[in-house]
């Protein structure tokens, strides 16, 4: 399901990393032989990811002969482990099949899912069954994430994924094979944004333009507090794979040519879902390289 998650679906400024500079990259104790990607800060200390849903046996849950995608949260220890891991708490009449990624705002109050229809809830029209589509939730004590809602720029003739907010919260940036008109996408899929106005209110989406999108395939946005603007996409030119690159936003919100990072933050595999830390020096990334435990393993990486 991931490699079809991946390829159904779907950013280098003055501040750029040199490719001469090093960085001390680290393995998780937390991967096992299960995929574990979508990376994003939340709170204090905090990051949640997707993995596999395992159920009470130990095993992997399946709906409709699917594995089941869903979103962990756990805290960041001293040494930049991840520890206290646990599924997040979704009110289960929200009927929720699974979640391929996810961003909490800034005030902890929603959250921002990747998911998919099933025949309980398919939407009338022409739709591919195959495309995803982004919710926003609501943190209720007791119930856990409920009263989800289709983004109303969702139209289910096309894909969208991999939210993530800006450090103010005010806006949303995704992933989308959204088509028609200026901002149509180029590739495979781009990276857009909306405006958040309000409560289930937004812009129209905006495709980020051809110097941070590309003809190929981008994916796994998120932005930092400094304005530049992370990703992953399979353009030529990068080590092979999925590629990490980034894109300064400037004062007039115009995103700069996109600069791949340098190994051993890329490598010949898929490398992807990068966050960089407060402090602009660490953070996170995910990465199938050789040496890893197993399918997508969770990097600490520091610079030196």
């Amino acid at each position: 399901m991931l490699k079809q998650f991946y390829y159904i679906i779907f950013l280098s400024s003055v501040l750029s990393f040199s490719q001469t500079e090093d960085y001390t990259v680290k393995n998780l104790k937390i991967n096992t032989e299960n995929a574990h990607f979508g990376l994003m800060p939340f709170g204090d200390n905090k990051i949640i990811y997707t993995s596999y849903f395992i159920d009470k046996r130990g095993k992997v849950k399946r709906y409709e002969g699917n594995p089941v995608l869903t979103v962990f949260e756990a805290d960041l220890s001293e040494e930049r482990s991840i520890i206290n891991v646990n599924p997040i708490q979704i009110d289960s009449k929200a009927q929720i099949a699974g979640i391929t990624s996810a961003a909490i705002s800034p005030d902890g109050k929603l959250i921002y899912i990747t998911t998919h229809y099933t025949r309980k809830n398919m939407p009338k029209g022409d739709f591919k069954e195959t495309n995803f589509h982004i919710k926003v939730g609501e943190f209720k004590a007791g119930l856990g994430w409920t009263n989800f809602k289709v983004l109303p720029f969702c139209n289910p003739k096309y894909s969208y994924a991999h939210p993530a907010l800006s450090y103010d919260g005010k806006a949303l940036y995704f992933t989308s094979n959204l088509r028609g008109g200026k901002e149509t996408t180029k590739g495979g899929s781009d990276i857009f944004m909306v405006d958040i106005f309000g409560e289930n209110e937004y812009s129209t989406p905006k495709n980020l333009g051809s110097k941070a999108n590309s003809y190929s395939r981008e994916m796994f946005p998120f932005m930092s507090a400094e304005n530049i603007l992370y990703f992953a996409s399979n353009r030529p030119g990068g080590y092979g794979g999925f590629d990490i690159y980034k894109s300064k936003m400037n004062e007039s919100g115009v995103f700069q040519k996109a600069v791949k990072l340098p190994k051993p933050l890329n490598s010949n595999k898929d490398d992807l879902s990068l966050i960089m830390n407060s402090d602009n020096t660490s953070g996170y990334f995910v990465s199938k390289r050789v040496g890893g435990k197993g399918d997508d393993d969770i990097y600490y990486f520091v610079k030196n």
